[in-house]
């Protein structure tokens, strides 16, 4: 087994489920180290339960030698062979589930039998649908996996925090893998782009049988050119028709359901500030990784401010449970509201300079008229370069504002 770097904030969040009655799924965008994280629990699994390999399977689809399993039949078939004399508890692992047909009905049969204690990982959010999701009986325990937050990439690169490595992970992202490669630009984003090519006609083109492969790039850069801003599938449908494509709003939702589905792109709804109503229309999308989104059209100076948006939402998403777009009246907007619960809530605006008196009103105004006692965040950049100190330290407006 290759050595691994451990992420040890998903250790945290797994352990206490380890020997549980419960199947335990890790789900994101293909390479975000998903494989890795599932080597780690089964050293974990080793150590807090004193087992030994003969009672632990590792099923990684993505390799030959378990190319015969095709269908839940052929993974019960395999499993049962594997432990055939095995008495005692028994470890299952399985990597990239989804290309197991109806995987779902052997991890329901193996898992209803006690003796097996079960992890799977998959790129698709549909290996959680309703469907199956009745299927397991709500027998399981999910956890996002993503690319590496900005205090991991110190650590997987060696580096200290500051501006320069900021700025470096603002250009390339955070995938595990690129520790193993030098760091220059294009040898970097070329492996960007095969991470980008390998999600498209995998994840997307040969699972929802997309024909119409070049409106799924156009639109890929579509929103890699306007992230976070805010439009709906009639304005990008309505845009495209300026371009000379003419593609239905149903079209586009479908294609950024299924781009959302793979984790590639995140659909971010607006909710009211001072009420619980959610609009349906004229989200804001972000990318799951940054350094993909910037292999794709550029690393753009005049980008900073979008990227930089980016980058906090994702590292809200890491910390809470929920993450909005506040709207507030006569067109006034929040950037983030991040909730964990009803009774923990926080608000966030994101600026790249505060340099105008009549910008900074702007955005402390929005924060002022929240009437509640939430914490309120403003967060500026380019003088004092402090963003940096949310991802590395605790969330502590103190330390940023």
């Amino acid at each position: 087994m290759k050595t691994f770097i451990k992420r040890s904030h998903y250790e945290k969040l797994i352990k206490p489920y380890i020997g549980k009655d419960l199947i335990k799924v890790l789900i994101g965008q293909r390479r975000v180290g998903k494989s890795y994280i599932l080597k780690q629990t089964i050293e974990l699994v080793k150590k807090e339960k004193k087992t030994t390999d003969k009672n632990i399977l590792y099923i990684d689809k993505e390799l030959y030698e378990f190319d015969g399993i095709r269908n839940y039949e052929d993974l019960i078939d395999t499993v049962q062979k594997r432990f055939k004399n095995i008495k005692n508890k028994k470890y299952l692992f399985i990597d990239e589930v989804q290309e197991i047909q109806e995987f779902h009905k052997a991890i329901r049969s193996l898992n209803a039998n006690g003796d097996y204690d079960i992890y799977i990982t998959g790129s698709n959010a549909d290996i959680l649908s309703s469907d199956i999701a009745n299927s397991l009986g709500g027998r399981y325990i999910s956890f996002k996996i993503y690319s590496l937050s900005y205090t991991e990439f110190l650590n997987f690169h060696k580096l200290k925090s500051g501006k320069k490595s900021l700025l470096k992970y603002l250009q390339y992202g955070g995938m595990p893998y690129l520790i193993n490669l030098e760091e220059n630009e294009e040898l970097r984003y070329s492996y960007l782009k095969e991470i980008y090519s390998s999600i498209l006609l995998k994840d997307i083109v040969s699972r929802y049988e997309i024909r119409n492969l070049v409106f799924l790039e156009r639109l890929i850069l579509f929103l890699a050119d306007n992230t976070g801003s805010l439009f709906s599938a009639k304005s990008i449908s309505d845009y495209l028709k300026s371009e000379n494509l003419s593609i239905s709003p149903s079209v586009i939702i479908s294609y950024l359901k299924y781009l959302n589905n793979v984790f590639f792109i995140h659909q971010v709804s607006r909710s009211e500030v001072l009420g619980k109503k959610v609009f349906q229309t004229n989200e804001k999308y972000y990318f799951n990784d940054l350094g993909i989104r910037n292999a794709l059209i550029g690393y753009r100076a005049n980008d900073i401010a979008k990227i930089l948006e980016n980058l906090v939402y994702l590292e809200l998403l890491r910390r809470y449970k929920k993450v909005t777009i506040g709207k507030l009246a006569k067109d006034q907007e929040i950037d983030f509201i991040a909730e964990k619960a009803n009774t923990d809530r926080v608000y966030v605006q994101v600026a790249y300079k505060l340099d105008h008196e009549k910008t900074i009103k702007r955005e402390l105004n929005n924060l002022l008229s929240i009437k509640d006692n939430y914490p309120k965040n403003l967060m500026e950049v380019e003088r004092k370069y402090k963003l940096w100190c949310i991802f590395h330290q605790p969330w502590n407006a103190k330390v940023f504002v």
